[in-house]
């Protein structure tokens, strides 16, 4: 079996993990430039965005780079009333910050998905190619590996893991339930997977062919350490950089993070609709005590568009997403070279390094 490094070009098998909102192209460039795999997240993106975005990161580096895609339908999965009782919920929320409240019907709206940009990451020459939120299509699979790009797959169970390597992808990320941002769960009428990474990694390495990429919880040499320990070959970091200084992330966000603790974080739908791990506010608080029924993500994530980038530009945490994971106080400022590089300098200082 091939080892991360080769089948990835790179040469240290640590992954930055694709943080819609938060990593930039500045960013992606900065971790494969030093020898790792930057991931650009443009899950749910425009294609021209999509590719605004990935000419910006080439121009910042000729090293391999991977492009994160969502794999899921867009179908229609929303009930008129429940968008109704949401939309009148938001309204008034948004009134209150004298932000106007456009209805929509749902035939207004529409949605972007990997079908949407499969095609731009082909032309683009894209080296790897990550996909959350489902399996991608067989054919999408092919036409990927038919040019020699690199797929990587998202599980945050057993079963799922077994779906994307009999799919066919080259590696697969394992997600622990300690893992900040959205889960990577996708398989349909079943109760949300809440696996811990140091149950996970050892089960799904024993139960595919593939190798298998660590996510969750991992800050330095510790905890990397016992990811390999555990059959993992690489592991990916999301958290640790979202404090850096190339990040998206405002002030207000960083320094919530930074101050946070074991325990700031918990899973929720109520900015998105779909479960994802971040540091607990009011607008979360609040959502849980509503007794609303929340709409099928994509839905749910364009109603609260205008709050969150509102919140964003005006600092308001309460009505911000702040996606992080369950070590996220072990977080650091600098820039994200220095950040990768301090991590390969202190595993390579073990007297048993582990690459």
């Amino acid at each position: 079996m091939k080892n991360l490094n080769g089948l990835l070009n790179i040469s240290y098998p640590i992954i930055q993990a694709p943080m819609l909102g938060v990593t930039t192209p500045s960013m992606v460039a900065a971790v494969s430039n030093s020898g790792g795999l930057g991931s650009l997240p443009v899950g749910g993106l425009s294609p021209e965005k999509t590719i605004t975005l990935i000419r910006e990161t080439k121009a910042r580096t000729n090293r391999p780079f991977a492009v994160n895609l969502f794999a899921h339908s867009v179908e229609t999965r929303v009930s008129e009333e429940d968008l109704r009782k949401m939309e009148n919920y938001l309204r008034k929320l948004q009134e209150k910050y004298r932000l106007p409240f456009q209805h929509k019907a749902l035939s207004d709206y529409h949605f972007y998905n990997h079908l949407d940009q499969i095609d731009i990451l082909l032309d683009e020459n894209i080296p790897v190619v990550s996909f959350t939120f489902g399996l991608p299509e067989t054919q999408i699979i092919e036409q990927l590996k038919e040019q020699g790009i690199k797929v990587i797959g998202t599980a945050t169970s057993v079963k799922e893991a077994k779906l994307l390597d009999h799919a066919g992808v080259d590696a697969i990320t394992a997600q622990g339930i300690e893992a900040g941002g959205h889960r990577g769960s996708f398989i349909p009428g079943e109760p949300l997977p809440q696996v811990g990474l140091i149950s996970l990694v050892p089960q799904i390495v024993d139960a595919v062919t593939v190798p298998v990429i660590a996510a969750g919880g991992l800050f330095d040499h510790r905890t990397i350490r016992a990811a390999f320990a555990l059959g993992a070959e690489g592991a990916q970091l999301g958290s640790y950089f979202i404090a850096a200084e190339e990040s998206e992330a405002n002030e207000g966000y960083k320094e919530c993070l930074l101050h946070s603790n074991d325990t700031s974080t918990e899973l929720t739908r109520a900015f998105s609709g779909k479960w994802a791990r971040g540091i607990r506010n009011s607008f979360m608080e609040e959502m849980n005590n509503s007794a609303l029924n929340i709409p099928y993500y994509t839905y749910q994530n364009s109603l609260t568009t205008a709050l969150r980038a509102y919140g964003k530009s005006n600092g308001i945490n309460d009505i911000i997403s702040m996606w992080a994971g369950q070590s996220a106080s072990q977080s650091k400022r600098g820039s994200t070279e220095n950040l990768f590089r301090e991590l390969i300098v202190q595993i390579q200082n073990q007297s048993n390094p582990i690459f």
